[in-house]
């Protein structure tokens, strides 16, 4: 090998030799089994052995063997078997151990894809009331433009898809923007108008237009504190000089968008997730930020054929799609 070294390799362990200079020194790397490796991050997924085991089509014993031989190679114990979730060296080998199967999954999917048609599985993560409109039609175009593209979606808020992202347990994500996470690369899609979701009941649901101002002291279904968009609500009502009042706060905006289509409550949405009022109507907001959608994905690694293909057909949809729907609109060049 280069720098004048040498190998040997005796059993499970490879001694590699390298000289610098006036002195050596030995370095010692385990011989990990990528089956070990598999074995303990299907733990971790499914917290137990048994589940591991059945979503790995084998018997729990050979898990167990697994992840036991994984353990006395590190030296370390890796599953607390009382709570079957992971010890903090178990975290950490698991997180290592999914980027180490998801470049192994890459190569086979570049390597069937430079061989004739685009095949192997994607890792998509979507928010919901983005998701509930554009992954129909992503999936229609995928089925018809790369059939052996196998889509597996995660519908999650945006501060739980970026750290997946981050640890590439996720290939790609459409999120809300900005993100601020170093191992993230981002680009915008478009940006989305808000609307005020009210039953026909309510007092305000005879206006053809509102502002921000309008909804001042009234109840709304609200974003909890520390979620991006009832922050920037916030920030927008601080400027307007308004407070506003929560009736309820409901952590997930598509359960709040289902819960003010469904005429429970008042709500200020995005405006692709309140084109659905069946029980009240949705009226154009003014006074606040509109929201920007965009596509994230993990920073300093290479996107997998699939992966790629799938960023193409959604750049696509996007373009075709977006100019259709009210309230709406693409993002200009140079816009964030």
């Amino acid at each position: 090998m280069h720098l004048g070294g040498f190998v040997v390799t005796a059993s499970s362990t490879t001694w590699v030799y390298l000289s610098n200079s006036c002195y050596g020194y030995w370095l010692s790397f385990k011989a990990m089994d990528l089956r070990q490796l598999a074995a303990l991050t299907a733990v971790a997924d499914h917290r137990s052995f048994s589940g591991a085991a059945r979503a790995l089509h084998t018997v729990q014993s050979n898990v167990s063997t697994h992840v036991a031989r994984l353990e006395r190679e590190l030296g370390a114990s890796l599953v607390d078997r009382t709570s079957g979730g992971l010890t903090d060296a178990g975290a950490i080998v698991v997180a290592r151990a999914r980027r180490i199967l998801n470049e192994l999954d890459a190569i086979t999917a570049d390597v069937s894809s430079s061989l004739g048609e685009v095949s192997g599985q994607v890792r998509l993560g979507v928010i919901g009331t983005t998701g509930r409109w554009l992954l129909p039609l992503v999936l229609d175009a995928l089925g018809t433009d790369h059939p052996k593209v196998r889509i597996v979606t995660i519908d999650a808020t945006t501060t739980s898809l970026v750290p997946q992202l981050a640890a590439r347990d996720l290939d790609l994500a459409v999120v809300n923007l900005p993100v601020d996470d170093p191992d993230v690369d981002t680009e915008a899609l478009f940006v989305e108008e808000h609307v005020f979701v009210a039953p026909t009941a309510h007092p305000l649901a005879d206006r053809p237009h509102l502002h921000l101002r309008d909804l001042a002291g009234i109840p709304l279904l609200l974003e909890p504190i520390g979620t991006g968009f009832r922050d920037d609500l916030e920030l927008d009502a601080e400027r307007e000089e308004v407070t506003l009042v929560a009736r309820a706060e409901v952590d997930g905006m598509r359960l709040l968008a289902s819960l003010a289509q469904q005429g429970w409550g008042a709500a200020i949405l995005p405006a692709s997730a309140g084109t659905e009022a069946a029980a009240g109507r949705a009226i154009p907001l003014d006074g606040t930020t509109p929201r920007s959608v965009g596509l994230a994905t993990p920073r300093r690694t290479r996107l997998s054929s699939p992966a790629t293909a799938t960023v193409e057909v959604i750049r696509r949809v996007v373009l075709a799609e977006v100019p259709t729907r009210n309230g709406l609109r693409l993002v200009r060049t140079g816009e964030n």
